[in-house]
């Protein structure tokens, strides 16, 4: 059974992460504070903790993987937003980038297509101290939680959340094929959406290939792109998988 304890080994060692990800030079101290507090080794499959601080996507099951540290703190930065700020997330996996974007103030809406990970998620969450369930929040768990500031739903990310909508920025964590539609018409004026897109084809033994991109809502019917680089995530797919 996994030790949910955060001990001074896994202090030092995230503080050697924040140490190596500052001297890059590309992150605000505000991203980097939030990427030292989050015990991102309570977010991997257990028996991986030893990969948790090192800049490196792990595996969380479900075929999917935790995005290494250096590309979380990547697009949380890019997503601009303040505290209070209400973020769509799509793509919960481990529930690590939720936990990353509660540190910094932000009210997280977060959906998840993989019906084996969205426990997990809710769990890790639990057991880094973010999110408490009492008996009736509990019975919610099959398809959503609603609880403060995390709102975490088993959905179809594509679909986004328009009953929420507008939103104050997105955060796509997986490589969409293009740009949603539905996604972009959930976010406020002058709000950003930060998503990889495919550009490469999969050839055979190499996993595709995505810009990560900045679409920011410029007026109600225009759009502004950003390209930012080369990334790897795996893909987003349609639909609801395993429910």
């Amino acid at each position: 059974m996994r030790d949910n304890q955060d001990t001074l080994l896994h202090k030092g060692r995230r503080n050697l992460l924040v140490q190596q990800l500052r001297e890059s030079g590309r992150f605000e101290e505000r991203v980097l504070k939030a990427i030292g507090a989050v015990p991102r080794h309570l977010f991997v499959e257990e028996g991986l903790e030893d990969f948790a601080y090192k800049d490196t996507p792990v595996a969380i099951g479900a075929s999917q993987t935790i995005s290494q540290p250096s590309t979380v703190a990547l697009e949380t930065q890019l997503l601009n937003f303040k505290p209070g700020a209400r973020i769509l997330e799509i793509g919960t996996g481990c529930g690590y980038q939720s936990a990353v974007l509660f540190y910094l103030g932000a009210e997280v809406f977060s959906i998840e297509r993989q019906a084996e990970l969205f426990p997990r998620a809710i769990s890790n969450l639990e057991a880094a101290g973010y999110l408490f369930l009492d008996e009736e929040l509990a019975v919610q768990t099959s398809t959503n939680v609603n609880s403060g500031k995390f709102h975490l739903y088993l959905g179809d990310g594509f679909l986004g959340l328009p009953a929420e909508a507008p939103f104050d920025g997105i955060v796509v964590t997986c490589g969409a094929p293009h740009i949603p539609q539905k996604l972009l018409e959930q976010l406020k004026v002058g709000a950003r959406m930060v998503i990889p897109v495919d550009f490469e084809k999969e050839a055979q033994g190499r996993e595709k290939k995505q810009m990560l991109k900045v679409i920011t809502r410029v007026s109600e019917g225009r759009y502004q792109a950003e390209d930012i680089g080369v990334a790897s995530f795996v893909p987003m797919l349609e639909g609801i998988n395993g429910k």
